[in-house]
């Protein structure tokens, strides 16, 4: 351990985020008697993360620089036999990477809400939010153990529940909110059972202890079957990741969760909360390298994810959709690179794609503003010329997330890629199809949205919705018709400001993040099982070679035809998409109901638990109510009913009692027993 790091620090990054949400979210609403405005509380809110920022920027340079370290625990809660329930930090290079990009992307965030929310009645609520989801978040990336590691978990789920809810009037809101927190349960008790697993067996919590029993864990089978005990816990523990981080099957709450207000969307969809299924993942690779069948489930759910949620990015219209498919699509890719044993190329495109994310979420809130909170990017067009700044951002959003090369999405994508053709594990064949047909994929729907937006002829005129209010039922951002302008600058400034991550990150970082020694001591791998991150390592020379011979791979090839098919499309031949349709309307059909997942899961297995749950009811009432509670009271009213005719309270009533009982016992065994 480090004394470079101190633990006061340290615990001051979670802190200063909670302390800015408890003024703002209490005593800025009516819960604590509306005691500080508007300006006060979104100064203390940002003031708390910005303090967290340079607090975690200071910490990584300590772990980069002085090789700091810092693994220790900072309370103990309870002691249950021999298990210990504690509180601690762990820092090194993945932990302290995680607390840069969650405080900046937060910070970005917050500055970016004090113009997007202007309007909103709850300012203050809205505050104190998100102030507390980057607590949230930052408990759960610093944790040393996994209880901790579990309310870090719920934490982030319970807040993304309140922010994608936030305006609780609309009817689509409480319906999202209430999905996302149903299917993340459903992830959730698979991660609870993992860590049950892991206490059980391990007889710890603590992330150094278990890991130091790996071995062990890997020599057991689980209980009554021949299955080996680690893959259990492994694949447990995913089905969690499977529910945060939204892979298919359990996906299906990220596309809603847009209902929330747009800074939400970049909050929850680039630095938190979806992000921590792949966190956490790669700090248990000591467990997850000892399960090959883990791995390849991991890979394969990842490629599903990627190829199949990126179609259906490409007819969405709505412009915060298009980005959350593309979260979804991106996510899968992570996926994927988690099962081929890249972990920490997996973790690189979680920092890269972290910035270009939330920089396109944050410009397309720009484009709603800009266009009077229109989201429909079929009634756009042409605005480059109104808002120059969202446009040149988003471009350089959108070709960061396309994997141009030199861009930082560019370094992490094709990395993954490379990563997945080295792996030799079951299913490997398959995700490489997927990561490379998602690359085509994803730049056309990326370059669809961007020519529709930005590009071709203006019809914001032409919106037939022109005079609604996106948000009426909250009764503010009345839309009025008139020409689309540039955003203010608390709205553009956090635009430029992840532009130039967006663009560069990846150049600077990743040899050092690769193939360094960055994650030596945070990640593992076993490079005789799992040979992917050697390979890649023995290919590379360098980030400027990486991008030259980008430029003759298929993956470039690929993403330049999405791009061009996208231009012919949508800006030479715009009569083409109609005619498409026409002709798949079937397959356009399949993708418009989403797989008809939603369908399944409302028609099929909502209403069939609803109907066990009634039948149980029914048992309950019959049975247990019924049967045994009413029951009961009733024996005992018909004996009390028979002794109550004994007690008469007269005297002569009780001795003949008396001598009737002795009479009858005298029968009993001078004449009845033998």
């Amino acid at each position: 351990m480090s004394t470079t790091l101190s633990a006061t620090t340290l615990l001051a990054v979670p802190m200063a985020p909670l302390l800015g949400a408890v003024l703002a979210g209490v005593f800025g609403t009516a819960l604590g008697g509306n005691c500080i405005g508007r300006k006060l509380s979104h100064s203390l809110t940002i003031l708390g993360v910005a303090v967290a920022f340079v607090l975690s920027a200071i910490t990584l340079e300590s772990v980069i620089n002085d090789g700091a370290r810092f693994n220790e625990t900072l309370y103990t809660w309870m002691v249950v036999g021999g298990l210990k329930m504690e509180i601690g930090f762990l820092v090194d290079g993945l932990t302290a990477m995680m607390m840069c990009v969650v405080t900046f992307v937060s910070l970005m965030v917050h500055i970016y809400t004090i113009g997007y929310m202007e309007e909103d009645e709850c300012y203050n609520r809205f505050f104190g939010y998100i102030s507390l989801f980057t607590f949230s978040m930052l408990m759960l990336v610093m944790s040393n153990n996994m209880l901790q590691l579990f309310f870090g978990w719920e934490a982030v789920g319970l807040v993304s529940y309140l922010l994608i809810g936030f305006w609780f009037n609309k009817p689509t809101a409480i319906f999202a909110n209430m999905k996302a927190f149903l299917v993340n349960r459903v992830g959730d008790f698979g991660f609870i059972l993992g860590i049950g697993l892991i206490a059980a067996y391990a007889g710890t919590l603590n992330y150094t202890e278990a890991f130091g029993k790996a071995g062990e864990l890997a020599k057991l089978n689980f209980p009554g079957t021949t299955w080996m005990l680690i893959t259990v816990i492994c694949i447990c523990l995913f089905i969690g990741a499977m529910g945060k981080s939204a892979q298919f099957p359990l996906h299906v709450w990220l596309p809603d969760s847009m209902e929330g207000p747009t800074p939400i969307s970049a909050l929850i969809h680039a630095a938190t909360m979806v992000t921590a299924g792949i966190f956490m993942v790669a700090r248990m690779s000591p467990l997850f390298e000892l399960s090959d069948t883990a791995l390849s489930f991991i890979m394969i759910i990842g490629s599903i994810t990627a190829l199949f949620m990126g179609f259906l990015g490409i007819i969405q219209n709505d412009i915060k959709r298009v980005v959350a498919y593309s979260t979804l699509s991106q996510l899968g890719y992570m996926t994927v690179a988690l099962g081929a044993s890249a972990y920490s190329v997996a973790v690189f495109h979680l920092m890269t794609h972290a910035f270009f994310k939330a920089l396109l979420f944050l410009a397309a809130g720009s484009v709603i503003m800009g266009v009077h909170h229109n989201q429909d990017i079929r009634w756009m067009g042409g605005l480059r010329k109104y808002m120059p700044i969202t446009w040149i951002t988003s471009l350089v959003g959108s070709l960061a997330l396309i994997g141009t090369p030199l861009m930082s999405g560019f370094y992490s994508k094709d990395s993954i890629i490379e990563a997945v053709h080295e792996s030799h594990l079951f299913g490997a064949g398959f995700a490489n199809f997927a990561v490379l047909a998602g690359v085509f994929v994803t730049a056309f729907y990326s370059f669809r949205m961007y020519f529709l937006v930005f590009h071709g002829k203006e019809r914001f005129d032409q919106n037939p919705d022109a005079h609604h209010d996106a948000h009426d039922a909250q009764g503010h951002h009345v839309a009025h018709s008139g020409k689309p302008h540039e955003s203010p600058w608390v709205v553009w400034l956090p635009l430029v400001l992840l532009a130039v991550p967006s663009a560069l990150i990846g150049y600077f970082t990743i040899d050092p993040m690769l193939y360094g020694s960055f994650f030596k001591d945070a990640i593992f791998v076993n490079p005789d099982k799992h040979p992917a991150m050697a390979e890649l390592a023995k290919a590379f020379h360098g980030p400027m070679a990486m991008a030259i011979h980008a430029l003759t791979t298929l993956p470039f090839i690929l993403a330049v035809a999405g791009v061009a098919l996208s231009y012919y499309m949508y800006i030479i031949n715009p009569a083409l998409p109609a005619a498409i349709k026409r002709s798949v309307q079937p397959v356009y059909t399949l993708l418009d109901n989403k797989y008809y997942l939603d369908w399944f899961n409302e028609n099929v297995l909502a209403r069939g638990a609803r109907a066990l749950g009634g039948l149980l009811w029914e048992n309950d009432k019959k049975v247990i109510d019924g049967t045994l509670v009413n029951g009961s009271w009733k024996v005992v009213r018909v004996f009390s009913n028979i002794a109550r005719k004994f007690q008469t309270g007269y005297i002569y009533h009780y001795a003949f009692s008396m001598i009737a009982g002795v009479f009858l016992l005298m029968t009993y065994f001078v004449w009845l027993k033998p």
